[in-house]
């Protein structure tokens, strides 16, 4: 088990007293393990401080603007390549396949390309296989922390970590949607920006089920103008 991926899954996900009370024991996790550059684990502090020190009521709303209310930070990661296109189901059912592989079975409430999970089950596989399923999705975390950066959010040293763990990301990813920028306390802008197009699924929505993961993200492509579309901490 790579418990620094496990780390970062807790980070991401929504805060919770059970969360700031672990603040002592990620810090500890992640000096044990030494996966990360001291750099990186330094940026981490800063969110892990955060979070310990934080009123809970307000890292909660913080979490909820940031990645519920803003669509281009969202921590599910086939909506940054096929929105709500009929390919995410597809690639979500490869996901879901991909997980029940390895061992780990899903509730019938959690979607596979949320990231906390995803992080969760690498975390449980070997270190190597890891990275390189980190890999194809780099172009996609690389993306959240430069959004993250802007706004100037503690979340952002999370993908960092992420880029570091993963490497360089592949050269031709698919694009990811661009940032909307919108403020997440202007409602109508945001009803604009998460307005869907009907997602039709069916036997003609299969396409081609042998694809592997990072073709599915690879080949993600947003819908084209005017088609819009956690777990908690974790202690072992």
């Amino acid at each position: 088990m790579t418990k620094t991926f496990k780390v970062l899954s807790a980070l991401l996900s929504y805060p919770s007293a059970e969360l700031q009370q672990a603040a002592g024991e990620l810090r500890e996790t992640l000096a044990a393990e030494a996966l990360l550059l001291p750099a990186s684990r330094r940026g981490l502090d800063r969110l892990i401080g955060e979070i310990a020190d934080g009123d809970l009521y307000d890292l909660q709303e913080n979490y909820i603007l940031l990645f519920d209310r803003t669509r281009s930070l969202s921590l599910h990661l086939f909506e940054h390549v096929h929105g709500e296109s009929r390919d995410r189901g597809q690639a979500m059912i490869d996901l879901k396949g991909l997980y029940e592989q390895k061992g780990l079975a899903l509730s019938a409430t959690e979607l596979p390309d949320f990231l906390p999970l995803f992080l969760e089950f690498l975390s449980a596989i070997p270190v190597a296989e890891a990275r390189e399923l980190m890999r194809q999705t780099a172009h996609i975390s690389a993306a959240l922390g430069q959004r993250l950066e802007k706004r100037d959010s503690a979340y952002a040293a999370v993908f960092a970590c992420l880029a570091e763990l993963a490497g360089a990301p592949l050269e031709d990813a698919a694009p990811v949607v661009e940032d909307d920028d919108a403020d997440p306390h202007d409602l109508a802008a945001l009803d604009e920006a998460w307005e869907d197009k009907p997602v039709t699924f069916g036997p003609e929505a299969a396409g081609g089920c042998r694809d592997t993961l990072i073709s599915k993200i690879r080949a993600g492509r947003r819908p084209a103008a005017g088609v819009q579309s956690a777990r908690g901490a974790t202690h072992g």
